[in-house]
């Protein structure tokens, strides 16, 4: 009895001990920065217990797990303290500084704040392997490779980086997103759109593989020298299989959510070289046809004529300048119409770029344009190239000659450099005293067949407005049948992808899961980590749609899982899809 009341009697001291000291509420991170690929733990530690905990809104995050309580309580040399934890693990969304806010607890009546904390997120980093991780498990699974098609090129030498998202053929991909995209700050860079997510069937480290190609971009190095690639990164949802099996013997997956990140790349740039580069050279690089030519060699004076120069090939053509030319004082040039015709591919530019000078001669006489040279360094012979044009010589045929020219001056005609004599009567026209006038007649508009259908345009549009507006009050007094055509469109908006791939049995169940994952997403707001089928059952339950409808739906998923073990006909594909149009088109009146 007197141990009892000793055990008693310390626990009283204790509280009363813990009760009297101040009020701390502290939070605190596992590291203050980390990559975007990488989690962060956030600990909100109050050495007294309160109520109504407030977590800050962690603006840049996204809340993996949390909040997790834990309480302790310790005697240590006559001196009681009590301690309650609120964790979370976080998931950054993209790169930045971010300040985690205040957490609010209530002590007695009295609200406490945690300080802010400020935490750095740069690109992804390697992430360390922990084999109780069950996100690493599946990342294990998973893996995002950036091939780059040359590790040392030239400065504004095109070379591609293609990045190919690997997953191992019993784990399945049902959606993914970039949370960090590569800037490319030190070079041009061009994507090469992907009409459609095509599956190729390859190898990852020697092991069997399935993989898709997700970005192909273009790069010209626009300085020398190693410059880094910065990695892309996604969030990616995973269904990775279980040991356990359903009733039908199949195995069970489990939904997870993981980043994955494409390692760093780094690219050695040569500069281009001095030895032997031209003094015309304004930084072409790569294979390139020279051509400059007029549309006319001879004309009268004061007419206009287009002279053009124009590369053509494959190399940097959006950077570089092509060559002016150089002609003669007496002609008259207009500011000269660029035009570039590129495309871009894997293999780089290739079109043509063009300048169109418009040239005005004042005077007759032969002038010649002198020959133009464009320069450019070749990357396949590495050295410099040059490409000239021939001499082109324009003639004026008709015009005044030029008094001040000398005799050497290319634009005479004749050893005389005399200007011609031109009759007063034909520079000047007289004012005629006896002008030839004619008097215009302007038509009447009134009663004119104008008049006669603008009148009676009113009347005939009249029974026409009616007819339409009948026939629209008819179409939205119509509720029930606008809702089926609704939800009908609806539907094959959702699996218009699925329908791509009718006849192909791996894209077309991948493509109406995640069509179908993406329907539960906008429709009951959750989250593809969260779909397990007693949840979806659930949800679909409390929004009172039909049990039948449920449990088709729940029907065409485990369809799409049991697809991945097994062969399907084309038969049952078009059976799925219609089964799939017609479901989520009846669970769309119901929710």
């Amino acid at each position: 009895m007197k141990l009892k009341l000793y055990i008693f009697s310390i626990i009283l001291l204790s509280i009363a001990t813990v009760s009297a000291q101040d009020v701390s509420f502290n939070a605190k991170v596992n590291k203050k920065k980390l990559g975007v690929n990488e989690r962060l733990r956030i600990d909100f530690e109050v050495n007294q217990d309160g109520d109504n905990f407030k977590r800050p809104d962690f603006k840049g995050f996204t809340v993996y797990s949390g909040p997790n309580q834990a309480v302790s309580r310790s005697w240590v040399n006559g001196k009681g303290t009590y301690s309650k934890t609120f964790s979370y693990i976080l998931i950054p969304t993209k790169r930045g500084k971010f300040t985690i806010g205040q957490a609010e607890i209530t002590i007695k009546g009295e609200v406490y704040k945690s300080p802010p904390l400020e935490v750095t997120v740069t690109a992804a980093v390697d992430k360390p392997k922990d084999g109780n991780d069950a996100a690493y498990i599946a990342s294990e699974k998973i893996h995002l490779v950036a091939e780059v098609s040359k590790n040392n090129p030239y400065l504004n030498q095109a070379f591609t980086v293609v990045y190919k998202l690997y997953v191992s053929p019993e784990t399945s991909v049902s959606n993914w997103r970039e949370i960090d995209s590569p800037k490319f700050a030190d070079f041009w860079s061009q994507n090469i759109d992907e009409k459609q997510f095509k599956i190729y069937e390859g190898e990852y480290q020697g092991e069997p593989y399935r993989y898709v190609i997700l970005r192909r971009t273009v790069l010209y190095p626009q300085k020398t020298g190693k410059l880094n690639i910065e990695p892309l990164s996604l969030s990616v949802s995973v269904a990775v299989p279980t040991n356990r099996r359903d009733l039908f013997g199949r195995f069970l997956t489990q939904n997870a959510n993981i980043t994955v990140a494409a390692k760093n790349r780094t690219v050695d740039v040569k500069p281009l070289p001095l030895d032997g580069r031209p003094d015309d050279f304004t930084g072409a690089v790569g294979e390139f046809d020279f051509t400059v030519k007029t549309d006319k060699n001879s004309l009268d004076a004061s007419e206009a004529f287009q002279l053009s120069v124009e590369a053509k090939g494959n190399g940097n053509l959006k950077l570089f300048n092509l060559p002016k030319p150089n002609l003669p004082s007496k002609l008259e040039v207009y500011e000269p119409e660029n035009a570039d015709r590129v495309r871009t591919n894997l293999s780089g530019m290739s079109g043509l770029k063009r300048s169109t000078y418009t040239v005005v001669p004042a005077y007759k006489g032969k002038y010649p344009i002198p020959p133009i040279s464009f320069s450019y360094f070749n990357p396949k012979t590495e050295r410099y190239e040059r490409k000239t044009s021939d001499e082109i010589v324009v003639e004026v045929m008709n015009g005044p000659v030029d008094s001040n020219a000398d005799a050497n001056t290319s634009a005479t005609t004749s050893g005389t450099n005399k200007q011609q004599v031109i009759a007063a009567d034909k520079q000047f026209a007289y004012i005629k005293s006896t002008p030839n006038l004619q008097s215009i007649t302007k038509k009447q508009f009134f009663k004119s067949g104008l008049f006669w259908t603008l009148l009676g345009a009113p009347f005939l549009l009249i029974p026409i407005a009616m007819f339409v507006r009948k026939k629209r009050q008819a179409y939205t007094s119509d509720v029930q049948g606008n809702r089926i055509r609704k939800a009908d469109k609806l539907a094959r908006k959702f699996l218009s992808e699925a329908k791509k791939n009718l006849g192909s049995q791996k894209e077309f169940y991948i493509a109406m899961e995640r069509a179908l994952h993406n329907y539960l997403k906008a429709k009951l707001n959750i989250q593809t980590s969260e779909m397990s089928k007693d949840r979806i059952t659930r949800l679909l339950k409390e929004r009172e749609v039909d049990t039948s409808n449920t449990i088709e739906f729940i029907g065409l998923l485990e369809s799409c899982e049991f697809a991945r073990y097994t062969p399907s006909s084309n038969v049952a594909m078009q059976q799925d899809y219609e089964k799939a149009v017609r479901v989520i088109s009846t669970m769309d009146k119901q929710l």
